[in-house]
């Protein structure tokens, strides 16, 4: 009894395989279903649920349905069992610094990096002539090899890549002087993106192609990843969309209330408006005014203004005369202080 069936696949049109795999699917995710047919194979009591050739000629492993390799399945099925190893350039990661104004109004950026791209002397085939490259005859130019091994009453179908080959399906005799047989060499390359607006530390913008060459020219190339870095700026913190920033001022302002004006990155004065009485942590939120959102949002975020208490160091002498007269006036009386510790507490407690 095997788990694999091995038959040479018939010429079953792609629509009658694809739903033979579904059919095959339905019945071994059932555990019931499953245990019958490692018992019994195909012959199991009842007749075969997949008719009375088993699988119809697709020539499918269980491990395949139930390990992830629907890939190689969907391969089988749409080209009759004869697979070819995908040749496919690698794909490149470059980290990439932006400025924190980047992140408000977006970013037209350039950078140059060294890639391994088709060798021009060789147009990426390797040889120094057209009759130096030849189909590899151990792989059949497929660049795997299919064998079939047992372990007593199990089989399985393993896929390595061909030795003679290296897995690249071709066997280069007359090798390019220039890039010693690879078909690829080291190009600098001048590559122009642009970074959106509301970019984030961490996002990836790809560069379809950019990549490194496919070897011997035989695929496409892989793509370029710019991980973004956005730099810090001198006072704001940054959260998703929104700003956040510490607003340090002094007692007489926060009594009396004010308004302060800071240059704001959208171009116009951030005004900060603070009422009379306010408290050291206590926030203002300005709508509107922070960064878009990125990646279609509409609108922007908000900014954030923790207020802190920015108490001198030193107090000059006429300073501390007037405000110890004040004291009666200004000074919090025991009663007061006592209201205000139970005060805090109860919001600390509160879930």
């Amino acid at each position: 009894m095997s788990t694999t069936l091995t038959r040479t696949p018939t010429t079953l049109s792609p629509e009658r395989r694809f739903k033979e795999v579904q059919e095959a699917y339905a019945v071994l995710s059932d555990r019931e279903e499953r245990r019958k047919y490692d018992t019994f194979g195909h012959e199991q009591p009842g007749g075969s649920p997949f008719g009375p050739s088993g699988f119809q000629g697709v020539n499918i492993s269980i491990d395949d349905l139930f390990g992830g390799g629907f890939e190689s399945i969907f391969s089988q099925i749409f080209s009759g069992g004869r697979t070819t190893r995908r040749n496919r350039g690698r794909d490149l990661l470059m980290d990439h610094e932006v400025p924190f104004q980047a992140a408000m109004d977006g970013h037209e950026d350039e950078i140059e990096i060294d890639v391994l791209r088709a060798c021009e002397q060789c147009n990426g085939s390797g040889s120094e002539s057209s009759e130096g490259v030849r189909e590899c005859p151990a792989c059949d130019g497929r660049g795997r090899i299919q064998r079939i091994e047992k372990a007593g009453f199990f089989t399985k179908q393993v896929v390595t890549d061909c030795s003679s080959c290296r897995g690249e399906g071709r066997i280069v005799s007359d090798p390019c002087l220039s890039c010693d047989g690879q078909g690829r060499a080291k190009q600098s390359k001048q590559i122009k993106f642009a970074v959106p607006p509301g970019v984030t530390t961490g996002a990836r913008l790809r560069m379809r192609g950019h990549g490194e060459a496919s070897r011997g020219n035989r695929g496409e190339s892989g793509d370029l990843y710019i991980q973004i870095g956005v730099q810090e700026h001198p006072w704001f913190e940054r959260d998703g969309p929104d700003l956040l920033m510490a607003l340090p001022l002094g007692f007489v302002d926060l009594v009396l209330g004010t308004r302060i004006e800071i240059p704001h990155i959208d171009g116009s004065e951030l005004s900060i408006k603070v009422p009379a009485g306010s408290n050291p942590g206590e926030t203002i939120t300005i709508p509107g005014r922070g960064l878009p959102g990125g990646r279609g949002r509409r609108g922007r975020g908000s900014v954030t203004v923790l207020l802190k208490l920015d108490m001198p160091r030193k107090v000059p002498r006429s300073l501390k005369k007037s405000l110890e007269e004040m004291r009666d006036d200004i000074g919090t009386d025991m009663e007061s202080l006592l209201d205000s510790i139970r005060f805090e507490a109860d919001n600390r407690r509160r879930p």
